[in-house]
């Protein structure tokens, strides 16, 4: 086997055209299974698209790496789908610029934790983990509940989002800032304007417990609510999914 690769690194045209089969290998392994996209791809007419302030709370997830302990990717082995729900499917991920799938699990996987929890129990949790769960070795976020959420940049957020296919509106961009601080203010003036611009299934409440202030853990908890309902299609047969 040696001897064949000393002699194949004698001759440059040999070796250019080795090199080139064994990487058109890797690369048809790679491209083929696009030509077939929409087959293998579900679709998702009810799919929506994040508000401001859950996209705020997403890049707040990112920006703290909870990505490096948390998957969004549930298997489709039964342990996984007993423990977690339904398996995840990849039209769930439509508008997620980056995905956030992982594969490391230090803490449990959270493609479906929206809902299973309060906003109280979320709250806690971030501010002192083993408040709630005692064997939890994540660490204490409890600065989110004193950090002002920054809102001047989502409209900008939103429109680099909309560059990448997610469809975001004019309307939506410019009033980016406004639906945020509504979102989080049931009783304000900007909270109609949500409802109106995302639809009337949009939470719109206290997230993290001061009506006063605007704050990260808003945004934090927001968008863990609503991991697992952008939409429906999981819990619908496979075979009604994309009708």
């Amino acid at each position: 086997m040696f001897g064949f690769h000393y002699r194949m690194e004698r001759k440059a045209i040999g070796l250019v055209v080795a090199i080139v089969a064994v990487a058109s290998i890797g690369g048809l392994v790679e491209i083929a299974p696009l030509f077939t996209i929409h087959q293998t791809v579900e679709d998702a007419p009810d799919m929506r698209v994040y508000t401001p302030l859950e996209l705020a709370g997403r890049n707040i997830y990112i920006r703290e790496g909870c990505y490096a302990c948390h998957s969004q990717m549930i298997r489709t082995l039964r342990d996984e789908v007993e423990r977690y729900g339904p398996y995840s499917l990849a039209v769930e991920s439509k508008y997620d610029h980056p995905m956030l799938w992982g594969s490391k699990r230090t803490g449990p996987d959270l493609a479906r934790i929206g809902g299973k929890y309060s906003d109280e129990w979320q709250v806690a949790h971030l501010n002192d983990p083993r408040s709630v769960v005692p064997e939890s070795v994540m660490p204490s976020y409890d600065w989110l509940s004193r950090t002002p959420l920054k809102t001047s940049n989502l409209g900008e957020d939103l429109s680099a989002l909309r560059a990448v296919g997610v469809p975001y509106t004019d309307d939506m961009i410019a009033n980016a800032s406004h639906d945020a601080q509504g979102q989080a203010k049931p009783d304000s003036k900007e909270a109609e304007g949500v409802v109106q611009r995302y639809g009337k299934a949009t939470t719109v409440r206290v997230f993290g417990g001061h009506p006063e202030q605007l704050t990260e853990m808003d945004a934090m908890v927001a968008y863990l609510q609503i991991l697992g309902h952008l939409t429906d299609a999981a819990k619908k047969p496979l075979a009604s999914v994309g009708q």
